[in-house]
C-alpha cells in the first residue's frame, strides 16, 4: 500500500480507489473514483454493510451479490432483507425466508465461509423483545392487547425501528463475522435514520407516560388521578381516539412500563452501531436522474450522521460494443441506406449487370445469369437488406443516446461528490433469478466490467 493511500477517518481499511477505464469500454468514461468491493469484504475489521437507497433501483439484488461473493470469499456472511417482494429467496433458492437465519445451499465453501439469508418478520421481532424483557403473565398481557398489536404490525416507523432491533440482535449473537443489511424500501432517507428515533421517542415519551400515570399511581389513588388531573385529558382524547382504543393504550403502557427504557435504549445502542469503523454504507442507485437525486441526498445525509459511507454502487448501467460509432454518424448511415436504390446504382452498367470478377464476363449459365445471380441463397433482396441494416443503425444511435444521458447524469453527481467512490455494475441481459445470476453481479461488481449487453437485471 502506498504511503499516499486514502484512508477513512476511522482509521479502517483504507477506499483503494483506481484509474477508470479506457474510453469506450463502457457506457460511463468520466473520471470518477473507482470502489474496489473486494477489499471491502475482505477486510476482517468489516463487519455490517448496509444497502441504502431509494425504491426500485436493485438494493436487494446487490445486497443478495454481495453475501454471495463475500462467502465464496471466505466469509461468514449473513443477508437480512426487508424486501417485502420476497425476491431474495427466490434467487438463493430458498423456499420461504422468515424471521431465522437459513443457510444457503449452492454456495461455494471452499474458502471456509458460509452464507444465511432472512427476512425481516416485523411483528415477530416485535414479540421477541417483548418475551424477553418481560415475564410471562406481563408478556402474554402485552401480546394479546389491541393497540400492540395495531403497533407491531403497522405503526409507521416500526419496520425501521425493528430492522435495527434485528442488526443488533444479530451482531450480538457473533455467529457471522459479516451482516449485510438490505434496507427498507423507504422513499426518503429520513425514514430509514430517524424512524428508529420516532419510534423510541414515542414510546418513551410524556404522552405514554401521562397514560401510563394512573396505573402506577395504583388503587383508589390512581382513580383519583384520573378523574380529578385527567378527566379534562382524557375525555377530549376519548372523543379524539374513543374510549376503547384510550383503555387500550392505557393498558398497553401500564403492562410495557418496564421496558420503554429498553427501546430508548437499543436504539442508541444500534446508532451507535452504525456509526461504528466496522459499518460500511454503500448506496446503491440507478443511472437516472431522480435515483442519483436521491442517492446525493443519501450521501449528505450519511455524512451529516457521521455514517462510514464505502461508496456508490450505480446498478444496471448500459453500455455498447460499438461505442466508436456515434449516434449521428449512425443516423447518417442509416439515412443513406434509406435512400431510393437508384441512388445507389451508379456504378452499375446501362443493363443493370455487373461481371463478379474482371475479364470473366462470359461466366454465364444456359439462362444468361451468374452462378451467384443463379444461386438462390446468394441472391439480396436489397432493399430488405438495406431497411434492416437502416433499422439497426437507428437502434444504436438511440443506445448511445442512453449511455451519454446516463453519463451526464454520472457526471453531475460525481462533481458534486467528487470524494464517493463509484462502482459500476452492467445490466444483464435477464432478471436475477437464481445464484448464478447474483454470482455474475457480483463479480461485475467486483472486476468493474462495464455494460456490453442488454439492460435487464432485475431489481430486489
Amino acid at each position: 500500500m502506498s504511503a499516499d493511500a486514502p484512508t477513512q477517518d476511522d482509521g479502517t481499511a483504507p477506499l483503494r480507489r483506481t484509474a477508470p477505464p479506457a474510453p469506450g469500454q463502457g457506457a460511463l468514461d468520466s473520471p470518477a473514483a473507482r470502489l474496489e468491493v473486494d477489499p471491502l469484504l475482505d477486510d476482517p475489521r468489516t463487519r455490517i454493510v448496509v444497502c441504502c437507497g431509494s425504491g426500485g433501483v436493485g438494493k436487494t439484488t446487490t445486497a443478495a451479490a454481495l453475501g454471495v461473493r463475500a462467502a465464496e470469499r471466505g466469509r461468514k456472511a449473513v443477508v437480512l432483507t426487508i424486501d417485502p417482494a420476497r425476491r431474495l429467496a427466490q434467487s438463493m433458492g430458498i423456499s420461504e425466508l422468515d424471521n431465522v437465519p437459513r443457510r444457503v445451499k449452492g454456495v461455494d465453501e471452499s474458502a471456509g465461509g458460509e452464507l444465511h439469508a432472512m427476512m425481516l418478520d416485523m411483528k415477530r421481532t416485535f414479540d421477541e423483545i417483548v418475551e424477553a424483557h418481560a415475564d410471562a403473565e406481563r408478556a402474554r398481557a402485552i401480546l394479546d392487547n389491541p393497540f400492540y398489536q395495531s403497533l407491531s404490525a403497522g405503526f409507521a416507523g416500526t419496520q425501521e425501528y425493528m430492522a435495527m432491533e434485528k442488526l443488533g440482535q444479530l451482531r450480538t449473537r457473533d455467529a457471522w463475522d459479516l451482516i449485510i443489511v438490505d434496507t427498507p424500501p423507504s422513499r426518503s432517507a429520513l425514514d430509514f435514520l430517524d424512524a428508529p428515533k420516532r419510534l423510541g421517542s414515542f414510546l418513551d415519551g410524556k404522552f405514554i407516560r401521562v397514560l401510563m400515570a394512573p396505573a402506577k399511581a395504583g388503587g383508589r389513588a390512581g382513580m383519583k388521578f384520573l378523574n380529578v388531573g385527567m378527566s379534562m385529558m382524557t375525555g377530549t382524547l376519548s372523543k379524539i381516539m374513543g374510549g376503547q382504543l384510550l383503555r387500550d393504550v392505557q393498558t398497553f403502557a401500564a403492562a410495557m412500563d418496564t421496558m420503554f427504557g429498553g427501546f430508548r435504549t437499543r436504539a442508541d445502542a444500534t446508532y451507535r452501531l452504525l456509526q461504528a469503523p466496522g459499518t460500511a454504507f454503500l448506496v446503491v442507485a440507478a443511472p437516472e436522474r431522480d435515483a442519483l437525486r436521491e442517492a446525493a441526498y443519501f450521501v449528505e445525509r450519511l455524512a451529516a450522521e457521521q455514517m462510514p459511507l464505502a461508496g456508490l454502487v450505480l446498478n444496471r448501467v448500459h453500455g455498447s460494443g460499438a461505442a466508436q460509432l456515434s449516434a449521428e454518424r449512425a443516423l447518417a448511415a442509416a439515412e443513406a441506406l434509406s435512400e431510393p436504390s437508384d441512388a445507389r446504382s451508379e456504378n452499375l452498367g446501362g443493363d443493370g449487370i455487373v461481371d463478379l470478377e474482371a475479364g470473366k464476363a462470359d461466366s454465364r449459365t444456359a439462362d444468361g445469369l451468374s452462378p451467384a445471380a443463379a444461386d438462390p441463397s446468394t441472391t439480396d433482396d436489397s432493399p430488405s437488406a438495406a431497411r434492416l441494416a437502416a433499422g439497426l443503425l437507428r437502434l444504436h444511435a438511440e443506445r448511445m443516446h442512453v449511455l451519454a444521458r446516463e453519463r451526464r447524469t454520472r457526471d453531475r453527481f460525481t462533481a458534486l461528490h467528487p470524494e464517493v467512490p463509484v462502482a459500476e455494475i452492467a445490466a444483464l441481459p435477464g432478471d436475477v433469478h437464481d445464484l448464478a445470476g447474483l454470482r455474475a453481479i457480483g463479480e461485475r461488481l467486483a472486476v468493474q466490467e462495464r455494460g456490453t449487453e442488454e439492460s435487464g437485471d432485475g431489481e430486489g
